[in-house]
């Protein structure tokens, strides 16, 4: 059985709007100077936590802000939240010869509701989040764990993403990677930590599919 996995914001998602105003909001609440908006989109892809940290957020201070940040992120995170370009062919091509799942760093929750809100989550069987490990990726934990829902071989499975996070998690988790240059990570760092870079979500499923026809002849 194949099985793909995908990652979210900057894979499958735009969020970006969303998310910055998230911190904005988060960092305004505690009347702190808002960050730049190149700072947050480098981080894209940690768990919030660690964005937080590395923003500045002194330790006893970082839930508070996670918490803020959250309570925003309800409220505009479907308005403000789009599939990417080829995105939704991406989908309903891999599911057409793979079982799907999604690994995330966001949390289960509002992952499912915005792909519901898209009308995609059907597609896959499984998803999981930051609240479902206690290690995210790049740890191989959560590649591990989607895996055992599905009980896909490790042979047969990928893992499609946009930071070497993904990359290396899946690399780790003894899975293949497709890295894709339509998010938030940098093309030279994908070029070095993925043995497959692609510019979309539907390049890198055509690449999986041809890839492992090769493998069946």
């Amino acid at each position: 059985m194949q099985v793909i996995l995908f990652d979210l914001d900057g894979t499958l998602i735009d969020s970006t709007e969303a998310i910055i105003g998230g911190f904005c909001a988060a960092f305004e609440r505690h009347n702190h100077r808002r960050p730049l908006q190149e700072a947050v989109c480098a981080l894209i892809g940690h768990p919030l936590d660690v964005m937080f940290s590395q923003l500045g957020v002194a330790p006893e201070k970082v839930q508070d802000y996670v918490s803020a940040y959250k309570e925003h992120y309800r409220v505009v995170s479907k308005p403000q939240t789009t599939l990417l370009p080829t995105a939704r062919e991406a989908i309903a091509l891999a599911h057409s010869f793979a079982t799907l799942g999604v690994v995330t760093t966001k949390t289960s929750r509002y992952s499912r509701e915005l792909l519901e809100h898209m009308g995609v989550m059907h597609y896959f069987d499984v998803l999981i989040g930051r609240e479902d490990v206690t290690h995210p990726k790049p740890h191989p934990e959560p590649v591990l764990r989607a895996l055992e829902a599905l009980g896909g071989m490790k042979a047969s499975s990928w893992m499609v993403g946009d930071t070497c996070m993904d990359m290396m998690a899946a690399k780790e988790a003894g899975i293949c990677g497709v890295a894709v240059t339509c998010g938030y990570g940098v093309l030279s760092h994908l070029e070095a930590c993925a043995s497959h870079v692609t510019i979309s979500p539907i390049e890198a499923v055509e690449k999986i599919l041809k890839l492992s026809r090769n493998d069946t002849n």
